[in-house]
């Protein structure tokens, strides 16, 4: 019986190489998608960026070597990052249930139980009331002859690689945010230090007014209006300081640590990490291989179709293999006895006809899913290009505007000393000093605030690109 049933299953196993629904195709993309990006095609538009490969690990290109710890603290401890872990172990548990339904399905049953019956049912000579020992095998293997466990496989897989995907995902939006705090928390160190030094300045321009009011060389007036410039400078330092910490208490959560567990020398940080070398930033082809969304839609366009392949094969007869083996006793019979013992081996075939509405409607809508996901993929496929050429162009008039300023506030400062000087020398009057001190102090802080602004545009760009530790395999 043995040598029979298992020549049946391999038998059944050569039948299983069909199966219903359509073979997946990887979708194509448009031909341009795989040219160079507009705003690095020229290195006179952009010299920021350059065409070379985009390359994993982009933080290091800062140098920092705090910067490369916090990243990695953020990678091994972030709650974003454990929940898209602990989602990638859900579709591995999913995958390994498809393919246990390949094999053939086994339990075992025993029971023990004390029975009376019936004056009418009860045989001569034996007694009524009767321990009852049962105990069985069966085993069952369904012939996947129009594929439907093949094309759940499929499905599976390609929801286990969609969850890899989404978990490098979240792993580039951890580093990209962890980035950018950490520029936060320096670049909001040198706004703050240029609010205080401008602060120290007009302290100073106070003293020196102050001291011509006492010699009568100067007016009321303009000790009032230089004391009034100061504590309006003065005013934007507190507002400084809650934004630093903001961004401290943003990077403790993303490395998976409390505020109060943030180390000093992250605290202590007042240097914003410069970039020094244009961005490497490839092309379309490399950054739709590279971008885990455009991947992980890929994939889940694989698992949908494979699911139109489940529906439809419930269109046709589900057949099963199956064997029972079994021994009940009476009494405290030999239970594992040759009079005891039962078994039944036989196909089984199951099939929904004639009304298959139902399951015509199940695959309409697999068939509808699968529209779904191919939409999802073409317009995850313009929307990381779009992200990709909005963030060049930031970046690049990012750098623009903060090279004016730059040349603005050089300007500014030379203006605020020659009216010095000639406010000493009895030229002008000191309202055109404090004029002059009040575009110094507008044009340092624009420009702090233009230099954030540009280190934001680094890793917005960064982002873009779908960089990360290393590209994982799906």
């Amino acid at each position: 019986m043995t040598r029979n049933f298992i020549a049946l299953l391999l038998g059944a196993s050569a039948l299983t190489a069909c199966a219903a629904g359509p073979d997946y195709k990887a979708p194509a993309t448009p031909a341009t998608a795989a040219a160079p990006f507009i705003g690095a095609a020229s290195p006179s538009a952009n010299p920021a960026v350059t065409a070379a490969a985009a390359q994993d690990h982009w933080w290091t290109l800062y140098g920092d070597p705090l910067l490369d710890m916090l990243v990695s603290d953020a990678l091994a401890a972030n709650t974003d990052i454990r929940v898209a872990v602990a989602r990638i172990e859900r579709a591995r548990a999913s995958l390994r249930g498809a393919k246990s339904d390949r094999l053939p399905q086994t339990s075992l049953g025993a029971s023990e139980t004390y029975n009376r019956t019936s004056a009418a049912q009860s045989l001569p000579g034996l007694d009524r009331e009767n321990w009852v020992f049962d105990s069985g095998l069966d085993i069952s293997y369904e012939v996947d002859l129009f594929g439907r466990v093949k094309r759940g496989v499929e499905a599976a897989r390609g929801d286990y690689a969609a969850a890899q995907a989404d978990a490098d995902g979240v792993r580039v939006a951890v580093i990209a945010d962890t980035v950018r705090a950490y520029l936060d928390v320096t670049a909001t160190s040198e706004r703050l230090a240029v609010a205080q030094r401008t602060v120290g300045l007009l302290d100073q321009s106070i003293r020196i007014t102050g001291a011509r009011f006492e010699a009568g060389r100067s007016d009321r007036l303009d000790v009032i209006r230089v004391t009034t410039l100061r504590d309006q400078q003065k005013a934007t330092i507190p507002a400084l300081a809650a934004d630093r910490d903001a961004a401290l208490f943003r990077l403790a959560t993303l490395t998976g640590r409390t505020p109060q567990q943030l180390p000093d020398t992250v605290r202590a940080a007042t240097r914003t990490p410069q970039l020094s070398q244009p961005i490497p930033v490839g092309d379309g082809q490399a950054l739709l291989a590279r971008r885990p969304d455009v991947r992980a839609a890929e994939r889940r366009l694989a698992a949908d179709t494979a699911r139109i392949g489940v529906a439809t094969a419930d269109l046709y007869p589900r057949i099963s293999l199956g064997a029972s083996v079994g021994s009940t006793a009476l009494g405290g019979g030999n239970l594992f006895g040759g009079g005891p013992l039962n078994w039944v081996l036989g196909p089984l075939i199951s099939w929904a006809f004639p009304n298959q509405e139902a399951i015509r409607a199940r695959i309409g809508a697999a068939k509808a899913d699968g529209d779904a996901s191919l939409a999802t993929f073409d317009g995850t496929v313009l929307q990381a290009l779009e992200e990709t050429e909005r963030a060049l162009s930031a970046y690049a008039h990012a750098i623009e505007r903060a090279q004016t300023l730059s040349a603005a506030r050089d300007e500014a400062a030379r203006a605020a000393r020659i009216s010095l000087a000639r406010q000493r020398e009895g030229q002008i009057d000191f309202l055109t000093v404090l004029d002059a001190q009040r575009t110094l102090a507008s044009a340092e802080a624009d420009l702090a605030t233009a230099t954030r602004a540009v280190s934001f545009a680094q890793v917005d760009l960064f982002r873009a690109l779908g960089g990360g530790w290393g590209q994982a395999t799906a």
